[in-house]
């Protein structure tokens, strides 16, 4: 694909005017090209390895031209989301996780895709099934490589790139100079682009401390909340079950909170992140798997509900706020029993005004239990949700396409009012029940 193209389709369906630094170089690497990408949250990496991979394509091809391996689940949907907006109608791009049906997977490969994106576990999976073939692809992508080898990705990543065959081009990135450099892809010497330092100014984050007089916090955080508002909000914790208790208490309390932690099944995992995003539940209680590989725009503070236990921690939780150039806030809550490690910047103290926090987000999510597979487009949401609903364009807020269901966000005053009206409606000539999201 030529990069006017690329750029042209960047512009008109990522809504995208300018191209970030770390985006600018790797659209400059002549191909074939063996790239390693050093670069932290916000740099606009997806997009930028994106460039090269659809400047690999050939339309005269067949068969799966770029890979694209990443180590979660979240990670791997939004890759696919953005490289569909550029793919699109030249090329198909098909999405392969844990979690996700088997079955779908299958017809996706039935479809021919040119790229596929997903996770080492179920690509692997595939090929060792037959159920795929890769042979020699033009691009192999190893996203968030720091990542894959953390969670003990590195023997399935190996046994995919001896399947495959010789590759032309390799990009990996990494938010960490890495302690390990891949040695599976023969004698090929990588070009380092390290984007760390250079490739953006220092997130302009303001860091706080707030005192809880208890060993106890949700009290603080109560009041934390309240002053925040309904600022998107992630509250980090460093368990589970101190996920589950934190958000069982702000739950009981009336607040538009969702829960992210590794133990729940995948959809409720996909329904906390898509009403996190879209305003609906304002506030995120996440252990540190909501720290790397999500791309949510518009967080505006990070609270550490417990001290994260390293630097790389810290840093990897902070960077969920002031992306893209804007600014956010890291709360640390410090209790007596908190020692403030030395890693931490230098924290100016906060004092909550002690007020309830009991505003409603004003922003609801619709289920509507048909997708992707249906053959529903945003196009024919929306206009179901203004023709029959009642909503005015302005009304439909963000939405979340999946393979048999799609989530709206819509005004909270006015939920349940186009349930009732879209109810005796097809959506596209497929009889569809629309609900809210609990």
């Amino acid at each position: 694909m030529e990069f006017a193209t690329i750029l042209s389709r960047v512009r008109k369906n990522l809504s995208i005017s300018e191209l970030m630094p770390l985006q600018k170089a790797l659209a400059d690497v002549a191909l074939p090209a063996r790239e390693i990408v050093l670069a932290p949250t916000g740099s606009g990496k997806t997009l930028g390895f994106a460039i090269p991979l659809f400047r690999s394509l050939h339309s005269d091809k067949s068969g799966v031209q770029a890979l694209v391996i990443a180590p979660t689940r979240e990670l791997v949907l939004q890759i696919a989301d953005v490289l569909r907006a550029i793919a699109k109608p030249d090329y198909t791009v098909a999405a392969f996780y844990g979690g996700h049906s088997v079955e779908a997977e299958q017809n996706s490969i039935a479809s021919n895709p040119s790229v596929i994106v997903a996770t080492p576990g179920r690509l692997l999976d595939h090929l060792r099934r037959g159920n795929l073939t890769i042979e020699n692809p033009e691009i192999l992508v190893l996203d968030e490589y720091d990542k894959s080898l953390e969670l003990g990705f590195l023997p399935d990543i190996k046994a995919i790139v001896k399947r495959i065959g010789y590759v032309r081009s390799v990009v990996l990135t990494s938010a960490t100079e890495l302690k390990e450099m891949p040695d599976f892809f023969g004698r090929a010497q990588f070009d380092i682009l390290d984007y760390r330092e250079a490739s953006a100014s220092k997130p302009d984050i303001e860091f706080l401390q707030v005192e809880s007089a208890a060993a106890d916090k949700l009290d603080t955080l109560r009041m934390l909340l309240a002053d925040i508002g309904n600022a998107k909000t992630i509250v980090f914790v460093n368990h589970r079950d101190a996920a589950e208790r934190v958000y069982n208490a702000l739950k009981a309390d009336g607040l538009p909170v969702a829960l992210y932690h590794g133990g729940l099944e995948q959809d409720k995992r996909e329904r906390a992140l898509i009403t996190f995003a879209n305003g609906s539940t304002p506030i995120l209680v996440s252990t540190d798997l909501a720290s790397r590989g999500l791309d949510i725009e518009g967080v505006e503070a990070v609270v550490h509900y417990h001290l994260p236990v390293s630097e790389e921690a810290m840093t990897h939780r902070n960077g969920r706020t002031a992306r893209m150039g804007a600014s956010g806030k890291a709360f640390a809550i410090i209790s007596p029993v908190d020692k403030i490690p030395d890693f931490f910047p230098q924290l100016a103290n906060y004092w909550p005004a002690g007020k309830t926090a009991d505003t409603p987000a004003g922003i609801s999510t619709l289920y509507i239990n048909a997708g992707k597979r249906e053959k529903i487009s945003r196009g024919d949401i929306v206009g179901f949700l203004i023709q029959k609903g009642g909503l005015k364009s302005d009304e439909v807020g963000k939405i979340d396409i999946r393979d048999h269901c799609a989530y709206v966000a819509v005004p909270a005053s006015k939920a349940d009012t186009v349930i009732r009206a879209v109810a005796p409606y097809k959506l596209k000539n497929t009889r569809v029940k629309v609900s809210r999201v609990e």
